[in-house]
Order: structure tokens, then sequence, then C-alpha cells
């Protein structure tokens, strides 16, 4: 049976991620079997867990996933589980925060190591960590990483501070700048893209274990309980062609296990490097990621261009967020310049003026490749400059209140902003398991 424990903060910006990393880095090096899991709708994180542990990193979304499908996740691998949690420990989505990484500690039943960012606070650690320990019952905080501590005088005075709440101090980790990690506007840039990720991680695995108390940490790890879920959303055809590569890398790995487990077979290809879908695919996917950055790449991509144009005659097409607009007729990338891409869809779309798009989405398809109601979530900066057709989704925000139509569909091809998280959820409340 596998152990776990949930990385979490106070607020977002307190160094989850950077922790989370240097634990997972850490306890590998012991020869320790550790593997990472990420709390809510995130691409770009799970991929530098991969790389800290040589293990799969699954999302474990729980305003948007049942609890068995959670549970199952969590179960699936040996040895001990570290969940890098998302914002702060009880924020999640309105009105009432359901989603939180606290719903997480609550489903699985694992305890909680909360990380406190101590670069401006000393003796009002303690009154933090006890006021989050004693919030929630059911959510159990079993010790403390404090986090970019000034001097040695400064842990003095907060581990002095932090007797009072009984609660351990698991570690203390200097500030150090030789652990940031570049970002964009979407959060890191990609581990794929990280040249020297694997000294990054020698790095930030080397400084938390020189920081923390990695056998402490371990002890106070939880049993996960075991669950089966089948697969909850079904293949729309037995051959599926992927993009993958630099500028579409936003793919849920449990998505692809439903299909696999509903005996489809999966393919992938680069657009970047000018390689087209197979020929024998009924269903062809872009998925999400940065195809602003790469539009110039992808409008000259003429193999790729070429089987696409086939595709559409043949086989089912659909993308999203970023597959969405290299779908439409033209891409206005950060800088002005417009670059054509597959015209598949009559959609037109900016990145020169951005504005955020972001929150849970509930979506019941008006035709397109999926049936059923499914939850997903929207985050880019996209503007949409033209769009005409028949809609793909009718939308709803995390709310429940209706929001404009989303997506567009023509003959074989579909797209929306939204990324396909689950299929719908009964409706619980933040405490439900």
């Amino acid at each position: 049976m596998s152990v776990g424990l949930i990385i979490a903060a106070p607020t977002s910006g307190a160094g989850k991620t950077t922790v989370t990393l240097g634990l997972l880095a850490a306890l590998r090096a012991t020869g320790a079997a550790v593997r990472g899991a990420k709390s809510g709708p995130d691409y770009i994180d799970p991929r530098f867990h991969e790389a800290a542990t040589g293990a799969p990193c699954p999302n474990l979304d729980a305003w948007a996933m049942q609890p068995d499908r959670i549970r199952a996740l969590a179960a699936d691998g040996e040895g001990l589980l570290v969940v890098e949690g998302a914002m702060g420990l009880f924020d999640g989505a309105p009105p009432d925060g359901r989603g939180a990484t606290a719903d997480l500690a609550r489903i699985l039943g694992i305890p909680v190591v909360l990380v406190v960012d101590c670069a401006a606070m000393a003796q009002s650690v303690a009154p933090l960590v006890r006021g989050f320990a004693e919030f929630d019952p059911m959510v159990k905080i079993v010790g403390v990483i404090l986090n970019r501590v000034g001097t040695p005088r400064h842990e003095a005075m907060l581990r002095r501070a932090m007797r009072a709440t009984h609660i351990p101090v698991l570690g203390a980790i200097p500030r150090a700048a030789e652990v940031a990690l570049p970002s964009r506007h979407l959060g890191l840039v990609q581990a794929a893209e990280q040249e020297d990720i694997r000294a990054f991680l020698d790095r930030v695995g080397g400084l938390v274990g020189a920081h923390v108390d990695l056998g402490a940490l371990a002890s106070v790890a939880h049993p996960i309980p075991f669950a089966v879920t089948g697969p909850r959303i079904s293949p729309p055809a037995q051959r599926i062609a992927i993009a993958r590569d630099e500028a579409f890398a936003f793919t849920y790995p449990h998505m692809l296990n439903d299909w696999r487990q509903a005996g489809a077979e999966i393919s992938f290809f680069s657009p970047l490097a000018d390689e087209a879908p197979d020929p024998a695919a009924e269903f062809v996917v872009l998925p999400g990621g940065y195809p602003e950055l790469h539009a110039g790449r992808i409008a000259g991509a003429t193999t790729f261009r070429a089987g696409m144009a086939r595709a559409a005659q043949e086989a089912l097409i659909y993308g999203e967020c970023g597959g969405y607009m290299v779908l439409g007729q033209g891409l206005v990338d950060a800088t002005g310049a417009r670059h054509p891409m597959l015209g598949l869809l009559n959609l037109e779309t900016s990145f020169r003026d951005r504005r955020l798009h972001l929150g849970y989405r509930r979506l019941t398809p008006k035709g397109g490749p999926f049936a059923g109601t499914l939850l997903g979530h929207e985050f880019h900066y996209a503007t949409t400059v033209r769009a005409r057709g028949e809609p793909l989704f009718a939308a709803e925000d995390a709310e429940g209140n209706a929001l404009p139509d989303m997506g567009l569909r023509e003959g074989r091809v579909a797209g929306s902003f939204a990324h396909v998280i689950d299929g719908e959820i009964r409706r619980r409340t933040r405490k439900a398991a």
C-alpha cells in the first residue's frame, strides 16, 4: 500500500513547487521510492515532478474528479506519494472553495505539511500555523517547513515561536536565488525546455535535503486508501493521433489512460518537427500549449499542414486552447505579427492585447466528438478577434452561472478554449469524501 502526504501553504507564492521538487529530488537521491502528484488543473508542474522522480505524476482535481477517481490515481504506484497543493490550503473555486487542496486531504485521508514563507515574519509564524491547524479537524497538519529563512538568528526565533504550537518543524530552508525557475504567462517555463533541468534538480535537492529532516517527513505520511475506477471518458475513435511537442504539451495522462483502457490505439506526432498525423488515425487532437511562441514555425510546417488538411476530410479533429487557435484562420502574436494557421475553423485569435480568462467550466456538448456533460477549466490570455460557426459547448462557471457558448465546430473539426478534465461529477459539499 502507498503512503502519502500533501505539501501545502497558507498562500500562493510561498515556494511550494520549489520545496516539493527539492523533497522529491532529495528523497530519490536516498534511494527511496517516491512519486509526485499535483492538486488541480496544472499541465506544467507535473512534468517537473516526473523529471525529479522518474515516475508518472497524476493531476488530482477535487473540483472535477470523483473521489474514487482521485483515490485510484493516488494509489497507483509504490512508495511515498508527495502531493503538491495549489494556491492556499483552503483556497478553491467560488463560492465555497470546492476543489481546494484541503479537499484532497479529506478525500485521501492523508496529512498536510505546511510550507510557510518566513521571509517577512518571525514570532507571527506561530499564530498563523495554529490558525491553519485548528481551522478544520478533518485536515490534519502534522509538520511545518519554514521557507526563505534569512539567518541562523532568524531561524532560531522562528523555531522558538513554533514551540507553542506543538507542531514539529521538519526543516528550515534558507533563501537561495540559485533555485529560482524562469516563468512565462501560463506558469513556469516547461521542464522539457529547461536545458539544465537535471542540474537544477540536483541543486534544489541538495538544498532541501540539507535543511529538511527527510526521515521525519516520511514518517508522518499516512496510507492511501485503495480504490478502483474504470474509464471515465470514452475514446471518440479507435485510432487516435495526438500532437506532442513544446507547442502542444498540455494533455492529461489520466484521459489518455482512459482511452487506452477502453482499447484505443494512440500515436503521437510533432507539428514543430513538421510531422503529419498518422494517416490511419480516425481522431486527431491538437492539445493546448504555447503555439503563440512558435507560430511562425507552425505556419511554415508544410507537411503538418497538408496532413491536417487530409485528416479534415477523413477523420475527426479536435483542438483545445492553443490547439483550437491553430485550427483557426490566423494567430496574431505578441509583437502584432499575424501568422496563417490551418484555416479549418472560422476563427482569428490574438496575443497582441492579452486578457486573462481563468476558471472551472461545466461543458455540455452541442455536437462534436464528446458525449455527456464534461468538467474542465479555462486558462489563457488570448483574445478572440473573430469566431463564426456553430458552438461546441454550452458552458457554466464554477458557481453554475451561464456563460456564453464556447468553441466552434464545422464539419469534422471542433475545438474550444476549454481543457476537458473529466466527465460530470455529482454536486457535493466541501467536506464530502
